[in-house]
């Protein structure tokens, strides 16, 4: 098999566990192509795509620009802000106007919940779901999926906590089903108000107390509390929030273990990590981001139908 099931990459529910080894093992001879002191390859030479971000972002667009530049494809990009649908324009027209421009991929953010899924229906480019709203980050749980098996040897069977912000999470929800369709075993930690009412349905179990889910897993993702996407208050404050929920170095080292600590980033750092834990032997956070140049070069190479 050389080829997704799928000709987009709209969410981790919409792709099978063997679309996602083949992402891995795709991203595995990109990681070795982009530590070569040469790291380009004509892979996607002739194909032209556009990063359309509706949402503001740093680290995830400029991570898919410079797996599509690695990759060498001609790259626009697309930012809402002082743009056209300031002005009134749609979702659609917007995209429209770009593939006039003969563009064959689309790689886009949008707030909406679904954006990606409607933009699919109505026209013939690929199209890279970059986040939607507070539903589905896929990319993100491909590189954390592909971190872990880099750390762990493989994600079958290992314990994996998702720490924080559950509720606004698009990283959470991916996360869980790609991990679930892995074969991993999974727990989610924080407060109650901040974990979906469903989330069991998931096939996912509730730990409340972070000691006990720290102890209990192989590694943990700490997720950002994301206050931009709040508009009722969740928990006292950030100080309570830390004392209850935030991971520092010194309950790390009370653990009988190393485990594996993530983040998908931006930090908070003195909020749901303290610096002396993002910068102690257990995280791999630095590792997330260059997997995800890999593991994003993998999921462009895929969908543009190449052959390896």
């Amino acid at each position: 098999m050389s080829k997704l099931s799928q000709r987009h990459l709209l969410g981790i529910k919409n792709i099978t566990a063997d679309d996602i080894e083949l992402i891995f093992e795709t991203a595995d001879n990109f990681r070795e192509v982009i530590n070569r002191p040469i790291k380009k390859v004509p892979s996607l030479r002739d194909v032209t795509i556009a990063n359309v971000f509706f949402e503001n972002s740093t680290r995830t667009r400029l991570s898919f620009e410079l797996a599509e530049k690695r990759l060498s494809a001609d790259v626009v990009n697309f930012s809402a802000s002082g743009s056209s649908v300031k002005k009134g324009e749609t979702l659609l027209d917007t995209v429209n106007n770009i593939l006039a421009m003969k563009v064959d991929m689309v790689v886009m953010r949008h707030a909406s919940v679904g954006a990606p899924h409607f933009l699919s229906r109505h026209i013939t480019a690929n199209i890279v779901n970059a986040g939607d709203g507070t539903h589905e980050h896929p990319t993100q749980a491909l590189l954390d999926g592909f971190t872990i098996r880099q750390k762990l040897g493989s994600v079958a069977g290992k314990k994996i906590v998702l720490i924080g912000d559950i509720l606004h999470s698009r990283v959470a929800l991916s996360n869980i089903f790609a991990l679930k369709k892995l074969g991993a075993e999974v727990k989610v930690c924080g407060p109650l108000t901040l974990i979906p009412k469903y989330i069991e349905s998931l096939g996912v179990t509730v730990e409340p107390e972070v000691s006990k889910a720290l102890a209990w897993c192989d590694a943990a993702n700490v997720l950002r509390i994301q206050l931009e996407r709040q508009q009722l208050k969740y928990f006292p404050s950030l100080r309570e929030y830390t004392l209850y929920y935030g991971i520092n170095r010194k309950m790390l080292e009370n653990l009988d273990k190393k485990i594996v600590l993530m983040h998908p980033g931006p930090i908070n750092r003195g909020v749901e990590l303290s610096s002396d834990a993002a910068d102690s032997g257990h995280s791999v956070i630095l590792d997330q981001v260059e997997n995800g140049v890999a593991v994003r070069m993998a999921v462009l190479y895929l969908l543009a139908g190449a052959t390896a």
